[in-house]
């Protein structure tokens, strides 16, 4: 027995794909995977089959045209074929997260493209034939092509979704830094995203009362995670995850959140520290860290509202050695931190009104 891969555009009708299966089955052909593309120009049905050494390539062809099959394509296959399709998309986008430099390999891999180019200039996609133009979310585009069979619509989404993810994974590394603290502990900071829902929540439920409530002042319940995601990505602003370093495979627990949340030309900052992290350090560090980025979007001041008590918060403003104006309304001090705007190209300062 030989493994071969088929592909065949049936029309799509109750009972079409039942006659061309029976036609390979007549001869002695076992279907072991199937998949249905549906097209404009019928359903485009994709086998994996193992067939009789005795069977050639001319005779797979005629044994699916007498199954009402055309514009057939059949092509020798491997054994890595029997991995299913679910299972190899998997394998590709656990190498992009580990790897998202890695897109061009990954489609190529997944679409059994014969080459796979990548231009500076931006293009609508789509799928010509052999041919599929697909747009790159960070920028510019790819263009796949192979010899046979032509391209179907459910594979331009599959490499879409490849893409997307590969895009992801690198917009979140790309601001990731290592982060050293005084006592030599060694951290990861990065922009946050909703998949950091879950870790967030965790964070929460890990910081006692009393660190939340100086966190949100109006108590110490876990907020809703509908409020978490809305900090999670700002519609204005930028938030910070820290996590810690660990060895890989499982995501490793979320210690701090920074959160910027700007409106017009000015900014509020706030910090939440688990507990065993505090006093080390890091509240200083990301204070820091968000001052800058405040600074390179052309944002005029930052505004921090911390509980008149929390000793700890106030000395960390302290140490960013600016100048700053307090007041004190009841049991809350507004700080306000003056920035001075730096010039970024691409960048243009919001103006007061």
């Amino acid at each position: 027995m030989a493994l071969w891969r088929i592909r065949a555009t049936v029309d799509d009708r109750p009972g079409y794909l039942s006659v061309l299966t029976a036609s390979l089955a007549l001869r002695g052909v076992n279907i072991l995977t199937v998949q249905v593309h549906t097209t404009e120009v019928g359903a485009v049905d994709d086998f994996l089959v193992d067939a009789p050494d005795s069977l050639d390539e001319a005779e797979l062809v005629a044994a699916v045209e007498r199954g009402r099959g055309r514009d057939c394509w059949v092509a020798r296959s491997e054994a890595r074929g029997l991995a299913d399709q679910p299972t190899r998309v998997l394998g590709l986008a656990t190498r992009l997260v580990r790897d998202p430099g890695a897109t061009g390999e990954a489609l190529r891999t997944l679409l059994g493209a014969d080459e796979v180019t990548w231009r500076p200039t931006p293009v609508g996609g789509g799928v010509t034939g052999t041919t599929m133009a697909l747009p790159d979310p960070t920028g510019g585009s790819y263009e796949l092509n192979r010899a046979a069979p032509t391209f179907t619509p459910a594979e331009y989404a599959r490499a879409q979704a490849l893409a997307e993810l590969a895009a992801t994974v690198a917009h979140r590394t790309a601001g990731q830094v290592t982060l050293v603290l005084p006592d030599g502990a060694e951290l990861v900071v990065r922009p946050a995203s909703a998949d950091d829902l879950a870790g967030v929540l965790e964070l929460h439920q890990r910081c006692s009362a009393r660190t939340r409530q100086r966190r949100y002042l109006s108590g110490a319940a876990l907020p809703t995670p509908a409020r978490l995601r809305r900090l999670l990505e700002p519609i204005q602003g930028l938030t910070l995850v820290v996590t810690t370093i660990g060895s890989g495979g499982a995501a490793e627990p979320v210690v701090a959140l920074a959160n910027l949340l700007a409106e017009g030309d000015e900014a509020e900052v706030a910090l939440l520290v688990r507990d065993d992290w505090q006093r080390r350090g890091l509240g200083s560090a990301l204070l820091r860290r968000l001052v800058g980025h405040a600074e390179r979007a052309g944002l005029a001041a930052l505004q921090l509202h911390v509980q008149a008590e929390n000793a700890p918060m106030l000395r960390t403003l302290a140490r960013l050695a600016r100048p700053t104006a307090a007041e004190r309304d009841g049991s809350v001090v507004t700080v306000t931190v003056p920035l001075a705007a730096a010039a970024v190209p691409g960048v243009v300062p919001v103006q007061r009104r």
